[in-house]
């Protein structure tokens, strides 16, 4: 337990530079002391000591803000940054190197008992107020934007976003730090302005095949301003707008 304890206050440093020595880590980050009782509460559940686990975790609750089932499996370095609003149920699994922000839900989809949270690899990093829900699988350093909401399987290191959550970012675009944190929370990609932007472009090339044809186009009624407008010029600030 010392030695986790060790790892779960020294792993802080690497991933949250407001950290500033291990007495400010211990005594002041919620999910370092979530974590703390967790471990304790696992190691009740797993003996057979349902009620004091579950006891504990309560009071952890009450305290933390953070809400871990003791029934759940947490890997080593495992870390939640601010961590008010998180949930983590009861069959979720979470592998080593894990990184959660503040209102994240590892959350279930039945009522069935069994397995039906999901399971986090190693080296995943979920954004604020993302929720993944059911019995599915997080790949390793794979990462979940802000607020999606993940309900199927996610390969290895890619990035998921949107509602529901879309597969939009290899790893070889994303920016890593020496950590192994993508960090550009900022740019995640916007796959609707994308497709939005396709099929702008797709019709400035069939209005240009009908003016070449000698059949000049009536133009469209911009979706902004409600005129009959020239869509070229129309899809172009649009485009713009999107910062695709």
């Amino acid at each position: 337990m010392l030695r986790l304890l060790k790892e779960d206050v020294t792993c802080v440093f690497g991933r949250d530079p407001a950290a500033r020595n291990g007495w400010d880590v211990l005594t002041c980050y919620p999910g370092v002391h979530a974590l703390m009782a967790h471990r304790l509460a696992h190691a009740l559940w797993r003996r057979g000591l349902r009620w004091p686990a579950r006891f504990l975790s309560y009071l952890s609750r009450a305290v933390t803000a953070i809400d871990i089932h003791p029934g759940a499996r947490i890997g080593r370095r495992f870390f939640i940054d601010h961590g008010a609003g998180v949930v983590i149920g009861e069959t979720a699994e979470v592998g080593d190197d894990v990184t959660l922000y503040h209102g994240v839900t590892l959350g279930g989809t039945t009522w069935s008992r069994g397995k039906r949270h999901p399971t986090l690899e190693d080296g995943v990093l979920v954004g604020a107020g993302a929720k993944i829900l059911g019995p599915i699988t997080v790949g390793r350093k794979a990462r979940v934007g802000a607020n999606s909401v993940v309900t199927k399987d996610v390969p290895d290191g890619m990035t998921v976003v949107g509602i529901p959550g879309r597969v939009v970012r290899p790893a070889t675009a994303r920016r890593l730090t020496d950590a192994g944190i993508d960090l550009d929370h900022h740019l995640m990609p916007d796959p609707v302005g994308k497709a939005i932007a396709c099929l702008i472009d797709h019709i400035n090339r069939l209005e240009a095949r009908l003016d070449s044809a000698g059949t000049p186009s009536a133009g469209v009624v911009c979706a902004s301003c409600g005129d009959l407008c020239d869509q070229r010029a129309c899809g172009a600030d649009l485009v713009k707008g999107l910062d695709i």
